[in-house]
């Protein structure tokens, strides 16, 4: 049986429209739920090597990379991502972790 392994969502996002970020927040965070997801950091990063983030790094945790994937092409996040790309810069990545 193979081992089934958890997953992020990790992003690095600044804020450019404060008031619509907080409205896609609001849209958002529901959404992770049906998933298994939640957010498990939301910070600004301390930088240690490399260019220093531009703001905070957002981490949501899922049970599998199929539930992260799931979660970010569903038709309840859709309309959010639209929200998120208008009020802040982002880069978004889905990481498979160890099991």
């Amino acid at each position: 049986m193979t081992e089934k392994r958890p997953a992020y969502v990790i992003a690095e996002v600044e804020i450019t429209d404060p008031a619509a970020f907080q409205d896609y927040v609001a849209q958002a965070v529901p959404t992770l739920a049906p998933y298994g997801g939640r957010i498990v950091a939301n910070s600004p990063p301390e930088a240690k090597e490399g260019a220093p983030s531009a703001g905070n790094i957002v981490i949501a945790q899922f049970d599998s990379m199929d539930d992260a994937r799931a979660w970010y092409h569903s038709a309840a996040y859709g309309p959010a991502i639209k929200m998120r790309q208008r009020a802040a810069n982002t880069r978004l990545f889905l990481v498979e972790g160890l099991g």
